[in-house]
């Protein structure tokens, strides 16, 4: 094979392996503890530094690298905003939706990211029935944090989307 032939291989391992992780991350985020944003950010990262290093990278690459950061960045943020304001409108203190937010975290690092998806409602359950000593305002105020994971999640999904496409814009046009 001459060069030329090495250097397009490169190029489609590389982007295929890009899309992979991309896809990966996307699909990851289904899973409320995986960080698919951030793990998709990390493959354009990936892919902007072999780009860099060929000297593929015009300024509209790293235009469209920095606004994948921003959405990243974003997305990351967005997503317990939008949590905590659905649960904050039903007057949950700060102090249940931090234990609901330990529970999934900490059960995430010793059993699977599926059983922290679990821990973290029923952890807001177990302190607003705690607190309240009402197991239906307690159960009304954990369906507001479900409703608000589900539009966590819709949000997240389209950013993620979104940053797909930008990479798309970036790799193939």
């Amino acid at each position: 094979m001459d060069p030329t032939s090495w250097e397009f291989l490169g190029q489609v391992i590389l982007e295929t392996f890009t899309l992979f992780v991309l896809l990966a991350g996307l699909f990851g985020l289904l899973i409320p503890v995986f960080p698919g944003l951030t793990i998709m950010w990390i493959a354009t990262l990936i892919y902007a530094i072999f780009q860099s290093a060929s000297g593929e990278m015009t300024w509209v690459d790293w235009t469209l690298f920095i606004l994948i950061t921003l959405l990243m960045i974003g997305g990351n943020i967005v997503d317990n905003i939008i949590i905590a304001k659905h649960v904050r409108d039903k007057n949950v203190p700060w102090s249940s939706i931090l234990w609901a937010f330990a529970a999934g975290i900490i059960v995430s690092l010793f059993f699977t990211p599926i059983a922290g998806m679990i821990a973290s409602p029923v952890g807001l359950f177990l302190a607003e029935w705690r607190r309240l000593k009402e197991r239906q305002t307690a159960l009304n105020n954990t369906k507001a944090w479900m409703t608000g994971w589900g539009w966590s999640l819709a949000a997240r999904f389209g950013i993620g989307f979104v940053m797909i496409v930008f990479w798309a814009l970036w790799a193939w046009l």
